[in-house]
């Protein structure tokens, strides 16, 4: 058989198609020129968003809600650096992302001679930050590192990648073997240590499960688990939606509230699936757990950091807690487990609607539009992590896109873009402050370009106002975090979106149940008391 040649760019479009991509996000460069060509002659649609870090948070929202890698493209030097945060915001969240990038010619000296976008050692920075950079040397070795990039994305705990073609083979031709995907297994924890762990939960009078991100692809199993044992759900900013709220043995999600650690110390047995236990989630400290703690983790190392468990099962979530229902009894939850959900579940409600006060009335108008299945993209803002986060019920897995470990701002925006084309048919909207909004606003003309019907929700509070609560906290100055007022609804018509402002539940209720019928995304600038301000 004849081996073909072709070029870098070819022989990159060609591995990224053979393993299931069918969107990329990025923004054409001089030296990516030659994969743009090869973009327009495969079937893979291309979204420009306006700035690379808006690419990578679209990339990633995209991979958190259809479960398949994001891509994002960029052009070399600055424009890989511009998406370096927001990989490493989705290495922080587990979310795998393919960073794609033209690099330095393979010859280029060692010291630099001041070719354009020149940067020294790219690659081993993305590296040391992510934790997976592959430099390719030749045009043949391209479909391989693809594929060895995909093998690394979905094999264990999800990372982000990075792909680096020196600039001067993405034109130049060789004869290229095509390699097939892995096809990647996802066991269960081992046979034995399941064994006793069902017996364990079997034994359980006082149950609890602790629902993480890397809990989403069980939703079923941990609902039918949680059945069985007649045992109350808590889960973490990213696990949230994966157990329904609206099911009566849901406590919530949160575990920073003062209810959640109460809870926790009650239970004879708490079952972690898929979570760090880590201090971004536990705002107030590590839980404590006066019972038997088990965790499931498909990350070995991950199993033992934060909390030691006294029965460790390393593998799948799915397949994992398929193999504990089936050592479990049939049971429903008993009239007295659910009286007990119901117990912490209006603790956690008080604590919850206590700090969420300020938000309150906006939530409760978003909860009366948003359908089963609604997508929330949420910043780092006090609106989300304090408003809505606890206060808003969910009921989908990936339903709450959050920046949780790194913290990044302007995370929503960019990210319900990527949502919303990976999942066209759930409704999904932005949530951000003023403040981070700014970080990604022009994506506004991104989403404007695709026509998504897109709610970008505005809350604003005057600046930053956690950063505001902080300093004041600390009875120093309060300094640098008062920003002087936008007209949104201004801007987003300037970047050909409709945009209006509201200061009351009604007027935010209408406009907002307007927006998911639009013909382009609609900002809706929240102000006053109903923004928390």
């Amino acid at each position: 058989m004849t081996v073909p040649r072709m070029s870098g760019g070819d022989a990159l479009v060609r591995a990224l198609v053979a393993h299931g991509t069918e969107l990329v996000f990025g923004i054409p460069g001089t030296h990516n020129l030659g994969i743009y060509r090869a973009l327009a002659e495969h079937d893979v649609k291309h979204v420009t968003p306006r700035h690379e870090q808006g690419a990578g948070f679209a990339a990633d929202g995209y991979a958190r809600v259809t479960g398949r890698p994001g891509v994002c493209l960029t052009t070399s030097g600055p424009a890989v650096l511009n998406a370096m945060t927001a990989v490493t915001q989705a290495y922080s969240d587990s979310v795998p992302v393919l960073l794609i990038s033209p690099g330095m010619p393979l010859r280029h000296p060692g010291r630099g001679n001041g070719t354009l976008h020149e940067a020294r050692h790219l690659s081993a920075a993305l590296e040391a930050v992510i934790g997976y950079s592959n430099r390719v040397h030749s045009v043949a070795e391209i479909p391989l590192a693809v594929a060895q990039a995909f093998a690394h994305m979905t094999s264990g705990r999800p990372r982000p990648a990075h792909l680096e073609i020196p600039l001067d083979l993405v034109d130049a031709l060789e004869k290229v073997n095509e390699v097939a995907p892995v096809i990647v297994a996802h066991p269960p924890a081992d046979a034995v240590t399941i064994a006793a762990a069902a017996g364990r939960l079997n034994a359980a009078t006082h149950p609890g499960l602790i629902i993480g991100g890397g809990a989403k692809g069980a939703a079923e199993e941990i609902t039918a688990l949680a059945e069985r044992l007649g045992a109350p759900v808590v889960a973490t900013a990213n696990g949230k939606g994966t157990f329904s709220e609206r099911h009566q043995l849901s406590i919530g999600a949160g575990l920073h509230h003062k209810a959640v650690a109460e809870f926790v110390a009650e239970c004879d047995v708490v079952l972690a699936i898929g979570t760090e236990l880590a201090s971004t989630d536990l705002w107030n400290g590590p839980l404590k757990f006066s019972g038997d703690l088990i965790r499931i983790d498909v990350d070995p190392a991950q199993m033992i950091t934060n909390a030691l468990p006294d029965y460790r099962l390393v593998g799948d979530a799915q397949a994992t807690v398929t193999a504990l229902n089936q050592r479990l009894g049939k049971t429903k939850p008993n009239e007295e487990a659910v009286k007990r959900a119901e117990r912490w579940q209006r603790l956690f409600r008080k604590h919850a609607r206590t700090q969420g006060a300020p938000w309150l009335p906006l939530i409760e108008a978003m909860q009366e539009v948003l359908s089963p299945g609604a997508i929330v993209a949420a910043d780092s803002a006090m609106a989300c992590y304090y408003g809505t986060l606890s206060n808003l019920p969910l009921e989908a897995p990936a339903s709450f896109l959050y920046p949780t470990g790194f913290g990044t701002l302007g995370y929503g925006l960019p990210a319900a873009i990527g949502a919303k084309m990976g999942a066209p048919d759930r409704q999904v909207i932005a949530l951000h402050g003023d403040g981070g909004v700014m970080f990604t606003l022009p994506e506004l003309a991104t989403a404007a370009q695709e026509r998504l019907p897109l709610p970008v929700i505005i809350a604003d509070n005057g600046g930053y106002g956690e950063i505001r609560r902080e300093m004041a906290d600390r009875s120093e100055p309060v300094h640098g975090v008062t920003l002087p007022g936008i007209d949104f609804a201004k801007v987003a018509k300037g970047l050909n979106c409709h945009g209006l402002t509201v200061d009351d539940e009604d007027k935010f209720a209408t406009a907002l149940r307007k927006a998911f019928t639009a013909d382009r995304p609609t900002v809706i600038h929240v102000v006053g008391a109903l923004a928390g301000a």
